[in-house]
Parts: C-alpha cells; sequence; structure tokens
C-alpha cells in the first residue's frame, strides 16, 4: 500500500509600514508558529497502529487523512472511508468499525461519525450515527439513535454502551423485538 505524506509549513509575511518602535512576540512552544487547530500534515491511504505499551490494540485504515495541532498535543481527522478494527488482549480481531469520518485523539480515543457500523466477532451488528470509544476503558460509547441485530434479536434505543467486544452491552431508553423458537 502506497502512501503519500504531504507537508505544509507556514509562510511568515512581514510588512513594515509607518514610524515607531518595533513591535516584537515571543513564541512559549513550538505549536505557536503554526497555530492551534491548524493543519500539520496530510496524507492519503493511511494505516494507523494503535498500541498500549508495545502491544497492539487497533489499525485504523482510513482514505485520506489531516493532522492538526492541538492544545492536548495533536488529533488525526479522517475520512475517506473508515476502517477500525480493535483487537481482543490474545491479539485477536474483536470488533470492526466502519465510517464515514472519524477524529483520534492523542490519547487514541476514537470518535467515528456517519454510518457507523460496528460488528464482532460473534456476529452482533450495531449500527448508528455516531460512537466515541475510549482507549482508557475499552469501552465503546453513543448518546444517538442505535440498532443492536442479533441472531434471533433486534433491540433499539437512544443510546448505549458496550465493551469493545460487544459482548457486554446497556442500552438506553430501549425498545425490541426477539424471535422465541417453540
Amino acid at each position: 500500500m502506497k502512501r503519500v505524506v504531504v507537508l505544509f509549513f507556514p509562510l511568515l509575511l512581514v510588512v513594515a509600514a509607518g514610524c515607531g518602535a518595533p513591535l516584537t512576540e515571543s513564541s512559549s512552544s513550538g505549536t505557536d508558529s503554526a497555530g492551534l487547530d491548524h493543519l500539520v500534515q496530510e496524507s492519503w491511504t493511511n494505516r494507523i497502529a494503535l498500541t498500549d505499551s508495545g502491544v497492539r490494540r487497533g489499525i485504523v485504515e482510513a482514505g485520506h487523512g489531516a493532522e492538526y495541532r492541538t492544545r492536548s498535543g495533536s488529533e488525526h481527522h479522517l475520512d475517506g472511508g473508515i476502517r477500525v478494527t480493535l483487537f481482543d488482549a490474545k491479539g485477536r480481531p474483536a470488533t470492526i468499525i466502519t465510517a464515514q469520518k472519524a477524529v483520534i485523539h492523542e490519547n487514541q480515543d476514537i470518535e467515528a461519525m456517519g454510518k457507523v457500523v460496528m460488528t464482532s466477532a460473534e456476529k452482533t451488528v450495531i449500527t448508528t450515527e455516531y460512537v466515541t470509544t475510549s482507549a482508557k476503558e475499552k469501552m465503546i460509547r453513543s448518546d444517538r439513535f442505535v440498532t443492536i441485530t442479533r441472531p434471533g434479536e433486534t433491540i433499539r434505543g437512544e443510546g448505549f454502551e458496550s465493551d469493545q467486544a460487544l459482548k457486554k452491552y446497556r442500552i438506553f431508553r430501549g425498545s425490541g423485538e426477539a424471535f422465541i423458537q417453540q
């Protein structure tokens, strides 16, 4: 897979006019020259590894990515088809998340938005428009309308939370259907 990285460097243009004392500016951090919330770099055909103490916890793939400098470090804004694969403790794929867009924060928390579909290894499928994954808590959450489909049942509700394997979940303001075989 070919990865193209395009770097953008800020251009400083100084124009002096009139009389008086020259203005002086001081910079306290490296982010001041580019400014907060400004594009640092852009790339296409992205594949980002999420790790914890050197152990692979996830892979994020996207058609396009842009890194922005923020107060807490940096954020990666992704689009062009997102696919996040989260791994269990044994390194096996536990959950796959697809979406139209995503943001990866400095602490490896992920926000996914736009036609979000999560599929577990056990064939649980959750659809919604927005989710967050917490790297520290290893939880997936949404405050939006969700549909959870498993063999023989469909549950709908406004918001949910689940472990990353989608095995233990809680749905808020729920309703649903279950088919019982006799």
